[in-house]
C-alpha cells in the first residue's frame, strides 16, 4: 500500500463520489458522511493517516478530533501502514473456545509476525479485534469482506499460500 501524499487530496473521481455522500445528509449534518469518507480515503491511501484524518475533518467542516475519535474507535480503519491483506483475527472466547488460540498462534508463527505487524514483504499484516459474529463457525478471521471459517493449520496454509501468490 502506499503513503499518503504530503498534500493530501482526494482523486478528482474520489472527490465526485464524496460530494454524493454528503449531499445524502441534511444541511448541518455532514458529519453524518464521515464512515464512508473514511472508506474512501481508506480505498485510496491503504489506511487513514492523521493528515488523511485532518483533511476530512476540513472537508466535512468538523474538528479532526472528531474525526480521530472514528478512525481509532473502529477496527475497519487502519490508522498505520498496513500489508496487502489484513488479516482480522477473531480474539473472543467462542473462537478461543473452538482452537482459536492455537490457530492464531499458528498463523502468527507461519508469519513470523505479531499482531500489529506487518510481513516484510509487505503481504500480510495481523489485526486482533473482538468478535466477527460468526461464533459458531470458529476460529474465524476476515481479510476484506471475506471471512474464512472453521479454520484448521491445513486451511490456514492454503489461505496464505493462494494469497501469497
Amino acid at each position: 500500500m502506499t503513503d499518503t501524499p504530503n498534500t493530501v487530496a482526494f482523486t478528482p473521481e474520489r472527490l465526485v463520489k464524496v460530494k454524493e455522500i454528503i449531499a445524502r445528509y441534511p444541511e448541518g449534518r455532514q458529519k453524518s458522511a464521515l464512515l464512508p469518507i473514511l472508506h474512501l480515503a481508506q480505498e485510496q491511501w491503504g489506511w487513514v493517516s492523521s493528515e488523511t484524518m485532518d483533511y476530512v475533518a476540513e472537508i466535512l467542516n468538523i474538528k479532526p478530533v472528531e474525526v480521530y475519535e472514528v478512525a481509532t474507535f473502529y477496527t475497519m480503519y487502519h490508522v498505520d501502514p498496513v500489508g496487502k491483506h489484513v488479516i482480522e483475527y477473531c480474539r473472543t472466547g467462542p473462537c478461543c473456545l473452538m482452537g482459536g488460540e492455537e490457530i492464531y498462534n499458528y498463523l502468527r508463527q507461519k508469519l513470523g509476525i505479531e499482531a500489529g505487524q506487518t510481513t516484510p514483504d509487505g503481504l500480510f499484516t495481523i489485526k486482533e479485534v473482538e468478535c466477527l459474529a460468526a461464533c459458531g463457525w470458529g476460529p474465524v478471521f476476515q481479510i476484506r469482506e471475506k471471512y474464512y471459517m472453521n479454520l484448521t493449520k491445513e486451511k490456514v496454509d492454503e489461505i496464505i499460500d493462494e494469497l501469497s501468490k
